[in-house]
């Protein structure tokens, strides 16, 4: 597409986010809604619009030239994905669950639950590829100097009655091929023992029977060919026929505007430095000296009017950009300052506690205090993003820049401002040392007089809020990042994992029978995007975005709880931790040895954000009781776990992630002081299972079109995914892939297969929903049912309100 057609679709947008903005802040203004459903339509609405508008800003930002305008796309974007999680958290406060749905909202806006599926931002990675690509080669490397440079593929094996399975197998073909020469003797004999026919007779009857299997043959492949027409035609199935060469040359075009955006991109960084030296080299003199004179007019100026010098503000506080700003008012800055520092301290205490009480779901009977949602942190940026968009691009005419180069006037400008401030704080030093030097020889002046000197206040009070966070001690202060790096890596703390991507999580969108304790596929796949993907991927979103910290998925094995994982760490080219009690078996010993782990893990996550930090077997450290044959020394990291979440900060793109096939078994308060989210991925239904056959098996190019996917899924259901695809690799081998053409695959063979599995049985199902009913949602959402319940009762008990 070209330059125009991004343009156009960059207006739409943001006219579309212009409106939708306005409605955004007259909600947030409006009184507290007291209907439950309005509340929850209202901000679904919301919720779905800025997905859409995302979702657009992404596919510009990915292909738009101009190096000028991808930095308001991209800020714009961000904005829109950090409002999505807040909003996201809204709706999970007043569904009292993790997946939310509005049916009259999506049929209202014409939309399918295609269209509000978040797309992951492409240049979470792009921008990113050199990075990574240098940190996968130094990784290759330190495993290619230990000796472990591929993952060995571990020897299997076989049990007893496996190895009596092999030996029948091959004993049965053995006598299969003796008997089959024997029968094949036998006919030769029975054949020269037959009278000779006539030679014209044989070749006739040969004919004959050659005509007989043609004709055969090819009206069962017509037949066969007008069936799939007409199974196409009615689009029951996909057309293998279909062009693929459109697909590839979009491809192309996409891939060839990438390239030209690095071009302009490096011309627009080379013009910049250019700028920014011509502008130190041929005015940072005269700026320099107007900047002193100007400030010390004003020292001059206000010691006549006030007869004393004026305290000037700290760096944090603006400098003379404030104090200048002030000019004609009796500047007590330091002094005026501090009392408002700590009004605004007390404001934002309060703002928070208020939000921290906000951010309590809502389970009051009858919906009595009402639903007042939370003061945005992203719609102030969406708000400059749009007047930013308004000021300088609306109108702007571009009719000599076709190729969409960078605008030179416009790089001045901001450079000169840069400059500017850069020069501003070095201006602003000397003017604090003069000025001290000038209080001095006042104070001697007034000392000599005889007037009483007034102590204090030369120095200029410090703005800004000090961390209350005690900083730990570094244990490892003269290491590098590589050294540390290289050590995890060597003890296998730091992991290399394969590439998997989210659309490898096969499954669709909820259409039927949602609950919370049922999710389809594609609104996990959707969750992870909004609790994960996003903060972890832009540190605009996780700054200001709700944080989470950690979060556990727990599931029937199977269900592809580790992949999903790898996903998510792939998708924003995250550095991944193994901190399962397997993996630390033997590794850093001893006390010392764990305190040095637990300082390792919490200093390399935060230099090399994002990071997963991964832990198998979640429920295993706070089990009350370890099986005795467990010799992995689970509960080595029990407190510690805590300990490290705790001490992620808001701006850290650092998360822990824990998967488990019994979280049951733990203590249940344990295990939810360290997780701040719970995940359950059940057994897929009807339609995940026939979207997996018929996915899988799409990738054999040899399985027939019309092979019954839906057939296989009704067979399988009670079966996860995960035995789905190895039920398939198991049946389909390269032996088998050869003699698809001739012998096409059959249900038979994968039920077979699929019996050697085992399902997810009921008791497990059950196990897993009352550990679900024991979350923190669970609860509230268990609680919030017997509200409604008990109201429904007083209803009908009620005389009053009985039909008459």
């Amino acid at each position: 597409m070209s330059n125009l057609t991004y343009n156009n679709l960059w207006r739409t947008a943001q006219v579309d986010l212009e409106k939708l903005a306005t409605h955004d802040y007259e909600f947030q203004s409006s009184e507290p809604q007291f209907d439950k459903h309005f509340a929850q339509s209202k901000i679904f609405e919301l919720y779905s619009k800025y997905i859409i508008i995302g979702n657009k800003l992404n596919e510009i930002y990915d292909q738009m030239l101009q190096p000028q305008k991808r930095i308001l796309v991209k800020k714009i974007l961000d904005a829109c994905l950090g409002r999505v999680c807040e909003l996201k958290q809204d709706l999970v406060k007043l569904d009292l669950t993790e997946f939310s749905y509005n049916d009259e909202i999506m049929l209202k806006l014409k939309l399918t639950p295609f269209d509000t599926e978040i797309v992951i931002p492409h240049y979470f990675l792009r921008e990113r590829e050199e990075e990574l690509m240098a940190r996968a080669k130094t990784m290759d490397e330190i495993l290619k100097r230990i000796g472990v440079i591929e993952e060995e593929i571990p020897i299997e094996r076989l049990s007893e009655l496996e190895a009596i399975r092999i030996i029948q197998m091959h004993e049965r073909a053995r006598q299969g091929r003796l008997r089959a020469q024997f029968m094949k003797e036998i006919r030769s004999l029975k054949e020269k023992g037959k009278p000779e026919r006539g030679k014209a007779e044989t070749g006739f009857m040969a004919a004959l029977k050659i005509q007989k299997v043609w004709r055969g043959f090819a009206s069962r492949t017509q037949t066969r060919k007008r069936k799939m027409q007409e199974m196409i035609l009615i689009g029951m199935l996909p057309d293998p026929t279909r062009d693929t060469k459109n697909l590839e040359n979009i491809e192309r075009v996409r891939n060839e505007r990438r390239k030209l955006q690095m071009e302009y991109q490096k011309l627009y960084e080379t013009s910049m430095n250019r700028f920014e030296t011509e502008i130190k080299e041929k005015q940072g003199s005269t700026m320099n000296e107007d900047m002193t004179d100007e400030i010390r007019n004003w020292f001059r100026d206000y010691f006549g009017r006030t007869g004393k010098f004026p305290e000037f503000p700290s760096e944090e506080a603006g400098g003379s950009r404030h104090l200048l700003s002030r000019q004609g008012t009796d500047s007590e800055f330091s002094r005026s300052s501090a009392p408002s520092s700590k009004e605004s301290k007390k404001t934002i205490k309060d703002k928070t506690k208020e939000k921290g009480k906000g951010d309590e779901p809502i389970i009051d009977d009858g919906f009595k205090k009402g639903f007042k949602p939370e003061e945005s942190s992203f719609l102030p940026e969406i708000k400059a993003g749009i007047d930013e968009y308004n000021d300088i691009w609306k109108g702007k005419y571009e009719g000599g820049n076709l190729k969409q180069l960078h605008y030179e006037d416009m790089i001045f400008a901001d450079k000169y401002s840069e400059v500017e401030l850069e020069l501003r704080k070095i201006v602003d030093e000397m003017m604090r040392h003069e000025l001290e030097l000038l209080q001095i020889a006042l104070d001697k002046d007034r000392a000599a007089k005889g007037k009483k000197v007034k102590k204090g206040g030369k120095k200029a009070r410090r703005a800004g809020k000090k961390s209350k966070k005690k900083k730990e001690k570094d244990l490892t202060p003269d290491r590098t990042t590589e050294s540390l790096f290289e050590e995890l890596v060597v003890n296998g703390i730091i992991v290399k994992y394969p590439e998997n991507y989210m659309k490898n999580f096969l499954g669709d969108r909820a259409y039927a029978a949602r609950s919370s304790t049922n999710p389809a596929p594609g609104d996990v796949r959707q969750l992870l995007k909004e609790y994960c993907i996003l903060p972890l991927g832009s540190a605009m979103i996780r700054n200001y975005a709700p944080c989470i910290k950690s979060i556990l998925i727990g599931g029937p094995k199977g269900t592809g709880k580790r992949s999903l994982v790898q996903a998510i760490a792939t998708e924003v080219g995250a550095v991944m931790f193994d901190l399962s009690p397997v993996n630390l078996v033997g590794k850093y010993p001893g006390k010392t040895g764990l305190i040095m782990l637990i300082h390792l893990i919490q200093k390399v996550s935060r230099l090399l954000q994002p990071t997963i930090l991964y832990f198998e077997d979640a429920e295993k450290p706070f089990m009350k009781k370890i099986p005795k044959t467990d010799k992995t020394d689970p509960k080595r990291l029990k407190k510690d776990l805590q300990k490290i979440v705790k001490n992620i900060a808001p701006e850290d793109r650092v998360m822990l992630i824990g998967v488990s096939n019994a979280p049951w078994d733990a203590d249940q308060k344990l295990l939810q002081q360290t997780y701040n989210r719970f995940i359950y991925i059940p057994r897929p239904d009807y339609g995940a299972l026939s979207h997996a056959w018929r996915e899988l098996l799409a990738q054999y190019p040899g399985v027939s079109k019309t092979f019954d996917s839906g057939a296989m899924a009704k067979v399988s259901d009670g079966y996860t995914i995960g035995a789905v695809s190895q039920c398939i690799r198991d049946v389909i081998t390269c032996k088998r892939m050869l003699q698809l053409r001739i012998k096409p695959l059959t249900h038979v063979e994968l039920i077979n297969t699929l019996s050697t599995k085992e399902p997810v049985y009921r008791e497990e199902e059950e196990a897993f929903l009352s550990w679900w009913a024991k979350t923190p949602l669970g609860k509230l959402k268990g609680k919030a049912m017997e509200l409604e319940s008990d109201k429904m009762d007083r209803e009908l008990m009620d005389p009053k309100k009985k039909p008459k």
